[in-house]
């Protein structure tokens, strides 16, 4: 089953015929310890903060959505209207993997990166500027949606260029492990936007917050986005492109030469079905949409919610690094097929416990008032049980690590070098984007039609829980497809 390819990657047939290139001056299996950690770095960093950018907005869904559609709209109504506007950042994910990987494959990694770096700090710093619908009507939703259009396009050449520029300079022996640490950095991402979040909330009164202070998030991204510039700066550009490029060997139709040539062709598509589309829904079900559901469904304090996510998420990060080092012991399909089974067939039973944990939920007054002037009643969770929910929501993310931590190495070594940018970063951002980023919209538009269903039917008792059909449907296709035709390699020569 597990084929080991020392001295050619697995898409060499998808090269262009004609006679072989001389031996390369650069060998990445030389390349100093010291030097591949300044690059995993500087490129980490980036990444985390391009991921901080995205996801405070979805993050922070319930609270911007009557900013941008109003106060007087219905709370369900509101919340979907910013998960609409939160996805679309996802559906031009592709297209950004599309042009940035055009760019990337022909100009360069480095500067490619550095280019989307300050269009998603830039479009996440004007969000927190942005006037409410109360002020300024349908236009507010509109530019935020602008710019979670920005963002997406940012976003769709950022991962690809820093999971490739990481793997040109790892030894082919441990680029599983190197790369998992590019793995780390979405759920990274993640994490600092709630506790910046956390930090700012607990730092004002409810009010203020929903007033005005849900806006610092975004506002702090400008000295992160500055820091991190400065930091990409001093990188050099990756030696095996440079070396490419400097043959001439470089790929002047990277799009043609990605999607046209069958073979290659094959390969983006087995990259898409049999592995990123899986691996996108588990991602966005084990950790946004889980902390949507504690807070819109359980009732969860967005404290508690943030409790659980973030403390189950910093126990399960070391298990990225344990996986990508894993996958290059005993290859990258098992694992990823294993996390895409285990998901598929135990997501809703930890969804179910996540519900039982919570404790009933009982009406309470808080001290608040609505538009007139009236105390508030709400549904709060009574007694959480939150160690339990952390364990559960541990096991999601121990999902997420099994199919996240070697992926990264696993697309690198399908493509040569010079369209990997491209024919790595397509499949990856129409799996994750278009595939996982819908999951927190699709699920909950799903469980509110359940929710509406007559009453005592078989999708009005389970309304809560019925949104995960979504995920748990496509990450066993996925499965299904990916141990039929993904190849289980490791270890091979990326050197074109």
């Amino acid at each position: 089953m597990h084929s080991q390819l020392p001295h050619r990657a697995p898409a060499t047939e998808a090269r262009a015929a004609g006679p072989a290139p001389a031996p390369a001056a650069h060998d990445n299996n030389a390349v100093p310890v010291g030097k591949i950690w300044q690059v995993i770095t500087a490129s980490s960093v980036g990444t985390v903060i391009e991921w901080y950018d995205f996801y405070i907005f979805g993050s922070l869904a319930a609270i911007i959505g009557p900013v941008l559609f109003g106060t007087a709209g219905k709370p369900e109504d509101t919340l979907l209207g910013a998960l609409a506007v939160f996805g679309a950042g996802f559906v031009v994910r592709p297209f950004g993997a599309v042009f940035f990987g055009r760019i990337g494959d022909m100009i360069g990694r480095k500067y490619t990166f550095l280019l989307t770096l300050l269009i998603m700090g830039g479009a996440t710093v004007v969000t927190g500027l942005i006037p409410s619908y109360d002020s300024i009507g349908v236009a507010a939703p509109l530019i935020v949606l602008v710019l979670r259009l920005l963002q997406g396009l940012a976003l769709g050449g950022e991962y690809g260029g820093a999971a490739t520029y990481v793997a040109e300079y790892s030894p082919d022996k441990r680029r599983g492990y190197f790369t998992s640490y590019i793995q780390i950095t979405a759920t990274a991402g993640l994490v600092l936007s709630i506790l910046v979040i956390v930090l700012t909330k607990k730092s004002m009164s409810d009010a203020a917050f929903k007033d005005w202070g849900w806006r610092v998030p975004f506002l702090l991204s400008a000295a992160l986005i500055v820091a991190s510039y400065y930091i990409r700066r001093k990188l050099h550009e990756s030696p095996l492109f440079a070396k490419a490029k400097a043959e001439g060997r470089t790929s002047q139709h990277p799009l043609r030469e990605s999607f046209m040539n069958p073979v290659n062709r094959r390969l983006v598509l087995i990259a898409l079905f049999g592995a990123t589309m899986g691996q996108g829904v588990v991602f966005y079900t084990s950790q946004f949409y889980a902390y949507s559901f504690m807070q819109s469904t359980l009732k969860l304090d967005l404290i508690d919610a943030s409790i659980v996510l973030v403390a189950a998420m910093v126990l399960a990060t070391p298990l990225f690094v344990y996986f990508g080092a894993l996958s290059d012991r005993i290859g990258r399909k098992r694992i990823i097929m294993t996390g895409m089974f285990c998901a598929a067939l135990f997501t809703v039973p930890l969804f179910y416990g996540l519900q039982a944990y919570a404790g009933p939920l009982t009406e309470v007054t808080p001290a608040t008032v609505d538009a007139a002037g009236k105390a508030v009643a709400v549904q709060k969770a009574l007694t959480p049980n939150l160690p339990m929910m952390t364990a559960l929501t541990f096991c999601l993310v121990l999902f997420v690590t099994m199919v996240y931590g070697p992926i990264a190495a696993y697309l690198v070594e399908l493509f040569p070098t010079k369209v990997r940018y491209t024919s790595l970063s397509v499949p990856y951002h129409i799996g994750n984007g278009v595939f996982g980023g819908f999951v927190p919209l699709v699920a909950t538009w799903i469980a509110v039609w359940a929710k509406a269903q007559p009453e005592g039917s078989f999708w009005q008792q389970h309304a809560s829980l019925s949104g995960l059909i979504y995920p748990v449907l496509i990450a066993a296709v996925c499965w299904v497809i990916g141990t039929a035709l993904m190849k289980d390699v490791r270890n091979v020569r990326i050197m074109d």
